[in-house]
């Protein structure tokens, strides 16, 4: 179902986070479950939701949601055709390892709209955008 960006972060503090694609390794053993993982105390330091990005088809995401028994802790969003990803500058090619065009692994904290952290990794890494990190933040 279409959306927003003012459906995801209008009126809300926003824990968002996007990686290279749903069931790929570090995306799957480290970057999702560590916010799933963090969900209550990333809560209780006032965000009101948890957003995971990844340039996948809505299909994809749902199963990969409930394989990592994502419940309600996390929302997770397709961009199927890389529109947001494009539009935020956050795009890489992986073409040539067979992947296509994919986002960069990112944490922002949102605002009402409005970005008030925004931490990238580097090409391969978990570091910055780590759940942990963010919480250590807040």
């Amino acid at each position: 179902m279409p959306f927003t960006t003012d459906d995801l972060f209008k009126g809300k503090k926003v824990a968002f986070f996007a990686l290279p694609g749903a069931f790929t390794p570090t995306c799957s053993a480290q970057h999702l479950p560590g916010f799933v993982d963090n969900a209550e105390a990333l809560k209780s330091k006032g965000i009101d939701s948890i957003v995971c990005l990844a340039v996948n088809d809505a299909f994809v995401m749902s199963a990969w949601g409930k394989d990592q028994n994502v419940g309600d802790k996390v929302t997770l969003v397709a961009d199927g055709s890389a529109d947001f990803t494009k539009a935020a500058g956050l795009e890489f090619d992986l073409s040539g390892k067979g992947l296509g065009l994919r986002c960069k692994r990112f944490s922002m904290v949102i605002d009402d709209g409005v970005i008030t952290t925004l931490d990238i990794d580097e090409s391969g890494a978990l570091e910055t955008s780590s759940a942990e990190n963010m919480l250590a933040r807040l």
